[in-house]
């Protein structure tokens, strides 16, 4: 087949055309490829400057304190202040958590249906026994307590009356002047007018009573603690208005294993602590309530304490209960070194003092119990300055 100059002009235009666009094409899948290096290049850049910053913080180009339990050994100093480690029986503990809550407490409630009139305390407010807390809308109770108190004097007109009839028909029964029915039928009225009478009398001991449930007031000395309502409100009965503690008398109550539990007894003395205070003080165990927790298998016992003011229901409280006794090492606390989280000790050995690192326990006055690095019979270096190696 032959093809004019024409055609062969149109195909090798075409062709030149996607030269070109293959050519884009492949341009622009480099270009996307060389962006999506450049992101993970970014993304390698600020992984390895993460890593560097955790290596710094960490110490790793920082010059360390020598790892090993024991450093280069030096001589030991005239005039040096040593000590032989002897075992010590210390007293063994462990600690049940607690809740502080006053002895006396109470919710104070409404008996009767009535809108609050008054309210005469706020939270946190002192109050004596017998001050009035609240006053309820009453006149409906006086009300009351008024028809109750005329039926009384209706009552008691009826009964004078029966008394007077009975006494007469006393007499003309006595001369034969009526029948022994009519006679029963005076004195039954009597006995109903006296009936009567004592009726009222209840119904206004009642109406009193009634009508004092709309004053509410202190039922001991104490602070008001969670006011819940304020004037104007519907008291219900049943209804917690207020509720009040004496915060003279305080106790710690705790949840204890079974298996301590079991050990405690009414009467016993023992230690509590607050730790918000840094108090620690003596108490003496009121009560093992008789009934395990059956998700914890363990018994509330309650402690009695002694416990300064400032203290408030609520607070957080451990009971230390103790376990017998332990031989453990102490030392006193100005042989302790400490650099940074380090705590080292200096060792006297076969003439020479070394540092060495110890594991710190619990405090016990002026001394600290080493839980691991020293033993007993060892000598340690009591001098301040010799110690720091000065």
């Amino acid at each position: 087949m032959r093809w004019d100059a024409r055609t062969l002009s149109i195909i090798a235009k075409l062709t030149y055309y996607e030269m070109m666009q293959a050519m884009n094409n492949r341009l622009a899948a480099l270009l996307a490829l060389m962006r999506e290096m450049r992101s993970w290049l970014f993304i390698l850049v600020g992984f390895a400057a993460v890593g560097w910053m955790l290596l710094w913080a960490a110490g790793v180009f920082h010059p360390k304190v020598h790892s090993s339990a024991e450093h280069a050994p030096v001589a030991i100093p005239p005039g040096a202040v040593l000590e032989t480690l002897k075992p010590v029986a210390i007293p063994r503990y462990e600690t049940a958590v607690g809740t502080i809550q006053a002895v006396h407490e109470a919710a104070v409630a409404s008996k009767i249906l009535a809108r609050i009139e008054e309210v005469n305390v706020t939270a946190g407010q002192k109050v004596r026994a017998g001050d009035v807390l609240v006053k309820l809308q009453d006149q409906d109770l006086r009300a009351r307590l008024g028809q109750v108190d005329s039926n009384l004097v209706a009552a008691q007109a009826r009964q004078s009356q029966a008394q007077s009839e009975f006494q007469r028909a006393n007499s003309l029964l006595a001369q034969a002047a009526i029948s022994q029915s009519e006679y029963q039928s005076r004195e039954a009225d009597l006995r109903s007018a006296n009936a009567e009478v004592e009726r009222a009398t209840q119904s206004i001991e009642e109406g009193r009573i009634q009508l004092s449930f709309a004053t509410i007031a202190a039922p001991f000395d104490g602070v008001i603690v969670d006011k819940q309502v304020k004037a104007g409100d519907t008291a219900v009965p049943g209804q917690v208005l207020f509720r009040i503690y004496d915060p003279t008398e305080m106790q710690l109550v705790a949840q204890v294993r079974e298996s301590l539990a079991l050990s405690l007894k009414p009467g016993q003395a023992i230690t509590a602590s607050l730790d918000a205070l840094n108090l620690e003080t003596q108490g003496t165990i009121t009560e093992v309530v008789p009934q395990a927790n059956s998700a914890t298998h363990s018994f509330e016992v309650k402690v009695q304490c002694q416990l300064p003011e400032g203290i408030y229901s609520g607070m957080f409280g451990r009971l230390k209960l103790p376990l017998g006794t332990e031989e453990a090492i102490l030392v006193p606390q100005t042989a302790i070194a400490r650099i940074g989280q380090l705590a080292m000790v200096m060792v006297v050995h076969e003439g020479h003092i070394r540092r060495r690192n110890v594991q710190l326990g619990r405090q016990y006055g002026d001394q600290i119990q080493i839980l691991a690095g020293l033993q007993s019979g060892e000598t340690i270096l009591l001098s301040k300055a010799l110690r720091e190696g000065r």
